[in-house]
């Protein structure tokens, strides 16, 4: 009876590891592809069906105040729907995956990049504290100023230990959380805007928008990112929103 019960209990083990039951979305095999051969899987769809489509591009509709990297989400329905795409990658939003796929200047050149969804996650769950703060004060909660109209968080009034931060996409560096005179949260990409800038050919000026050195050398975009420009050769917070 022992050993059948163990023969049994082996079987069942041996169905739900092929299965992929016991595994999250983010460990399974689909989702171990590299996301550069994912992107381009996706980038060869979207040209395709730009081609096809008279430079149409397969997006879905968003409010034209959202912020740039944000806006230009591909509507991977248009694509699988017409067949550009057999399925949708797997580690896409859709499919349960950490990266939200998104289109980079869709006018001129349309770029498939990545969003990082565990920036979304950690900006939304700061979000809800800072939100229950100024439920009950004033202002919100304004740390050390770095810039015009761009603070540090007083992390101590929103019961948190430390300044919050979030993992880097380029990096891996813990990259800081920050806040605008609104209160509105961004992350503060100065520590790889400073490593682009000094690792990448480029020709920026001061008063120009450097995020895009990150976004066309790399497979991410800046997402929930304040426009930044140079300053004697080093990133500076730029006045004003995109």
């Amino acid at each position: 009876m022992r050993n059948t019960y163990r023969i049994n209990l082996g079987i069942i083990i041996i169905s739900l590891l092929l299965s992929g039951c016991l595994y999250p979305d983010s460990e399974r095999s689909e989702n171990q592809v590299p996301y550069e051969d994912q992107l381009k899987v996706v980038q060869d769809a979207v040209d395709q069906y730009q081609n096809d489509l008279n430079g149409l591009v397969p997006i879905r509709t968003k409010p034209n105040d959202t912020p740039i990297f944000e806006k230009y989400l591909i509507d991977f329905s248009l694509l699988k729907d017409n067949r550009y795409l057999s399925e949708i990658p797997g580690n896409a939003y859709e499919k349960g995956g950490i990266y939200q796929y998104v289109l980079i200047t869709p006018d001129t050149n349309p770029t498939v990049k990545l969003i990082d969804l565990r920036i979304t996650e950690a900006i939304r769950s700061l979000n809800v504290k800072l939100d229950i703060y100024r439920d009950e004060h004033l202002y919100p909660p304004f740390g050390e100023k770095i810039e015009e109209n761009v603070f540090m968080i007083d992390y101590k009034k929103l019961g948190l230990e430390a300044t919050p931060t979030v993992k880097s996409p380029y990096s891996n560096e813990q990259l800081p959380i920050v806040m605008d005179v609104d209160g509105m949260l961004y992350v503060d990409y100065r520590i790889d805007l400073a490593h682009a800038l000094s690792h990448y050919e480029h020709d920026y000026e001061e008063g120009e928008d450097i995020r895009y050195i990150l976004a066309n050398n790399t497979p991410f975009v800046p997402a929930y990112s304040l426009p930044y420009t140079i300053r004697n050769n080093e990133p500076v917070f730029l006045n004003g929103k995109d």
